[in-house]
């Protein structure tokens, strides 16, 4: 069984995908960057922009009736490696205890100029 999940609290998918897919006790969180859905505004700090990308994450999540807790798989893009550090502090806040595997990688570009992106994947098991 698939199921679409979406929320008005985390930006809504500009194009031809959905903001998570539920199936076989999976939930496969498209990648968040961080416009913030009220406004479409977008920070200019990595840290700030981390935050607003991980709190739509959030939002998709709480949508599912799951948590970061849930998350079991992070993948991290940043327009620039030299921010890793920062992220990584904003990123910790998150994620405090059993903490989900991860890749973490520098692109070329990413949507709307923003400079960070972050996809996860988490374990919808113990909620169905």
């Amino acid at each position: 069984m698939k199921k679409i999940i979406a929320t008005d609290q985390a930006p809504a998918a500009v194009g031809p995908y959905s903001q998570a897919v539920l199936v076989n006790g999976l939930l496969f969180v498209s990648g968040q960057i961080p416009v913030n859905p009220a406004d479409g505004s977008v920070a200019e700090s990595i840290e700030d922009q981390s935050h607003q990308a991980l709190k739509n994450v959030g939002a998709i999540l709480a949508e599912a009736g799951l948590s970061y807790e849930d998350v079991v798989k992070t993948t991290v893009l940043l327009a620039d490696i030299a921010d890793f550090k920062a992220m990584n502090a904003v990123y910790s806040e998150y994620f405090t205890q059993d903490k989900p595997a991860r890749a973490c990688f520098q692109v070329a570009a990413l949507p709307l100029g923003v400079k960070v992106e972050i996809e996860v994947i988490a374990d919808a098991t113990k909620k169905l």
